[in-house]
């Protein structure tokens, strides 16, 4: 459960240095001691930052308050990696670098669109998207949640692609960058522009207070408001998390209202493609397989698409320590590299999304395409290493968000539903149970 701030307080006011674990430390299962002098630690682990290795071995929850601050002392902050499952929490960023100095360290190299790269990602996606229809055609019924996830992992590429496409990062032709985009988004009847014009929102804004156009956390006011809205806001914010990007792709696309005037007719460009999509595409999919063969070969990997929209978005701006700050005090640097969090997935999946997941050096420029995205991490790495926040994609991890992650708070960053409201929040109190806590 977590614990209000008032019940654990901070009060080390020693410098921020390496953690480096000793025969004297005792360190937890699951966490692989780096001896001083060691070669590892002498090389690429030579920067100054928190560092705690996964092995096998499962590791057991440290009891640990959300807190709003990240404390100096390294012992601290390694307590706070394994509780909220991550293997690195940052310092903060001084206040004096901006996010230009960041960007700036990047090589210049990681800003180059290489036509070759960019097709070869359509070519996976295509590729491995058709390899997931011919398994789901080919699958006994016991097989086809594996198909499902396979295609609904491939046809994510499809949405990193227009997403590059969006960020001009794909080619030097915009007018092939609109066509690719519009084009790569259609099978997940996802309108381009509408969501393009949006997104770039979320970038100049990442985790400012009510101006973030992808996750923010639920204001109290909201909370309180009706009865039927909280009950359907626990649902969401909690065991249905991971397909939230489906209400977000229906509040935030489809209504004109939300749009400039001089966006409007892009926007109705791309919903008239959307609508055809569905007019024409789905009638041929039922004509050809019948209902069960649409529920089988579109709608279940587009739910597995949503899995990961939803999971992706969440994991990369939500965490007990990340704050969300009002315009006042928000800094486009701190928001950018420090509230935006790096996380290693299977190889497979980061293959098939085309390393979406390498997402911090995205907020610094969204100018880098997508196959640049390793080299310009592996560069923060090094210039910036002591004020990331990585993980590994673990259960603690998604436990951590969907069970604590929930309301608006200025002292403690997120209260949880079960905090306010315990007697509506049993399905926060499902999932604390129900899901493992393995890091």
């Amino acid at each position: 459960m977590p614990c209000g701030l008032a019940d654990f307080t901070f009060h080390v006011p020693a410098p921020a240095q390496r953690a480096v674990c000793t025969s004297r430390l005792k360190a937890p299962l699951g966490m692989q001691c780096i001896r001083s002098g060691s070669p590892l630690q002498q090389g690429r682990l030579s920067r100054q930052h928190l560092f705690c290795k996964k092995v096998s071995k499962v590791v057991q929850a440290v009891a640990l308050p959300v807190s709003p601050t990240i404390p100096d002392d390294v012992e601290q902050r390694k307590q706070m990696c394994e509780s909220y499952g991550f293997t690195q929490i940052g310092v903060p960023l001084p206040e004096n670098v901006t996010l230009k100095d960041v960007m700036d360290s990047l090589p210049k190299k990681v800003f180059e669109i290489d036509d070759i790269k960019a097709w070869k990602s359509i070519l996976i996606s295509v590729t491995s998207y058709a390899l997931g229809i011919f398994m789901i055609a080919k699958s006994p019924w016991y097989l086809l949640p594996l198909a499902w996830a396979w295609t609904g992992t491939a046809v994510t590429g499809f949405f990193v692609i227009g997403h590059d496409c969006a960020h001009k990062s794909f080619s030097r032709n915009k007018l092939v960058e609109d066509i690719i985009g519009t084009l790569a988004f259609l099978p997940l009847i996802y309108p381009y522009e509408p969501w393009r014009f949006k997104h770039d929102r979320h970038h100049a804004k990442t985790n400012m207070l009510l101006e973030d156009t992808a996750w923010q956390p639920i204001m109290k006011k909201e909370f309180d408001s009706k009865p039927v809205f909280r009950k359907g806001i626990i649902l969401g914010y909690g065991p249905f998390r991971t397909w939230m990007s489906i209400a977000h792709w229906l509040v935030w696309h489809f209504d004109l209202k939300k749009f400039r005037p001089n966006e409007v007719g892009r926007v109705k460009i791309s919903l008239a493609c959307v609508f055809a999509f569905i007019a024409i595409g789905w009638p041929l999919i039922v004509y050809k397989t019948g209902i069960i063969g649409w529920l089988k070969f579109w709608f279940m990997p587009w739910m597995g698409y949503h899995f990961w929209m939803s999971t992706f978005t969440m994991v990369h701006h939500t965490a007990p320590h990340v704050p969300f700050k009002n315009l006042d005090e928000w800094n486009a640097a701190q928001a950018q590299l420090g509230g935006t969090v790096h996380c290693n997935y299977p190889q497979w999946i980061e293959i098939l999304c085309h390393e979406i997941n390498v997402h911090i050096p995205h907020h610094i420029s969204p100018r880098i395409p997508s196959y640049n995205l390793r080299a310009a991490h592996q560069s923060l790495q090094e210039n910036w290493g002591k004020y990331l926040n990585e993980a590994n994609w673990n259960w603690r991890l998604m436990k951590t968000i969907m069970t604590t992650c929930h309301v608006y708070s200025k002292e403690q960053n997120y209260v949880a539903f079960d905090d306010i409201a315990p007697k509506e929040s049993l399905p926060i109190k499902f999932l604390r149970t129900l899901m493992p806590d393995y890091a």
